[in-house]
């Protein structure tokens, strides 16, 4: 079935690369646009093919140079993690023509397995882009909208969604199949990608012998989302092994389902804390696990805060990762337990966010940041609290309260 295209921000960063580079490849989850995207922007003067398919995939590995003989460049080639072995010949014919750019488009949904051997294979040759489910700019039609924090000018926003409408956005999520088509039963897609993801990309992956042990897990993340990630804990908790607990948290976080957020060290005398912070790359996938249907009960109940950080978080990230750049984001916090949700390396500064479900700032909801801001002296910049409401207005005089849409 056919739905509407939703423009993207890396289009004019796919461009540029596929100038520059012989090869491109593009990661990131299932569903969230790749080849919508490839086709839609080098479709008409390339080929394609999926290597998804077992007899395709037999006759990639079994004969390379006969296969790259009946897929001559420009051509895109869909899920390369199935046919990894195809790499090194790809990398023969680009070096048979090196001045030619533009040549190879490759989709991948592993990052871990595919960047490994994407870099050791065409090392100089292959420019490396993600592409997340979209962000709130591309759904509202504005891609380039700059972050608060790097527009000089007046701070535009995004369309202010009315409250129940923004939180039926979370619990759709950001796959441009739901956004496109809003009449999609949005529990009913949420469970199936959560199946078809896990008998397809972990299995193949890691070798996870019970599944439902597996679920249990991705719920126990869900319900951690935002808070310290003690792995011990949730191993002891269900019942497997430290070292399992570890493992799976690498595959979600190779195939781009959970985002592990790191703490911000500097060596400002202080004891930080070192745990990390574990957040869903899609609010739809969070609230689907944590088994909740309704934006009423999403935002009263006790996840609300959690789906409201982790949707200013990607929002975040979606917006840097789709311009083709590696976001520095974390978030800090002291043993003597000042934090700041989230820190965003920008431009020399750090910016400090603090996420707040309430409609209603208060100067209180800024004390963390003005202690970050402190403690940081000259590298901290301008700080902003993302509330639940629809107000812009300073809590102190590097502070500003601004709502979702002007994330």
């Amino acid at each position: 079935m056919s739905h509407r295209y939703i423009a993207r921000a890396l289009e004019p960063v796919l461009r540029k690369a596929a100038r520059q580079f012989p090869a491109v490849v593009l990661t990131g989850p299932r569903q969230s646009g790749k080849t919508t995207l490839l086709n839609h922007l080098f479709g008409e003067s390339s080929g394609y093919v999926s290597l998804e398919p077992p007899d395709v995939r037999a006759s990639a590995i079994a004969d390379p140079r006969g296969f790259l003989e009946m897929h001559p460049p420009p051509v895109i080639f869909d899920e390369v993690q199935y046919a990894p072995e195809l790499l090194p010949y790809v990398k023969e014919r680009i070096d048979q023509r090196r001045s030619a750019h533009g040549q190879y488009f490759l989709t991948g949904s592993q990052n871990l397995l595919l960047a490994a051997q994407v870099t050791e294979t065409l090392a100089g040759r292959v420019a490396m882009l993600r592409l997340l489910p979209l962000s709130q700019r591309e759904a509202a039609g504005s891609a380039a909208q700059p972050l608060p924090w790097e527009s000089t000018g007046p701070q535009a926003s995004l369309p202010t969604l009315a409250h129940r409408e923004m939180w039926q956005d979370f619990l759709r999520g950001g796959y441009p199949e739901l956004v496109a088509e809003p009449d999609r039963d949005i529990s009913l897609w949420h469970a199936s990608y959560n199946q078809t993801y896990l008998e397809r990309d972990v299995r193949s992956l890691r070798q996870v012998g019970d599944l439902t042990s597996f679920q249990s897990f991705l719920r126990a993340l869900a319900a951690r989302t935002g808070q310290l990630l003690n792995l011990s804990d949730v191993a002891r908790d269900l019942g497997i092994a430290l070292n399992t607990a570890k493992a799976w948290l690498s595959v979600l976080e190779a195939t781009f389902q959970v985002i592990v957020l790191r703490p911000y060290h500097a060596n400002i005398g202080k004891r930080l804390v070192k745990t990390p912070k574990v957040y869903f790359t899609d609010t739809g996938t969070l609230c689907h696990l944590a088994g909740l249907k309704d934006p009423e009960h999403a935002a009263a109940g006790p996840m609300g805060g959690a789906i409201f950080e982790t949707a200013v978080l990607v929002e975040i990230l979606k917006t840097l990762v789709h311009r083709g750049e590696e976001p520095q984001v974390y978030f800090w916090r002291t043993s003597a337990g000042s934090e700041v949700d989230l820190v965003v390396e920008s431009a020399g500064k750090l910016i400090p966010i603090e996420v707040k479900l309430s409609a209603t700032p208060r100067p209180a909801m800024a004390d963390g940041i003005r202690i970050f801001q402190d403690d940081l002296g000259q590298q901290a910049g301008r700080g902003y609290v993302v509330h639940g409401g629809d107000v812009r207005l300073p809590l102190a005089p590097r502070i500003t309260a601004i709502p979702f849409a002007g994330i």
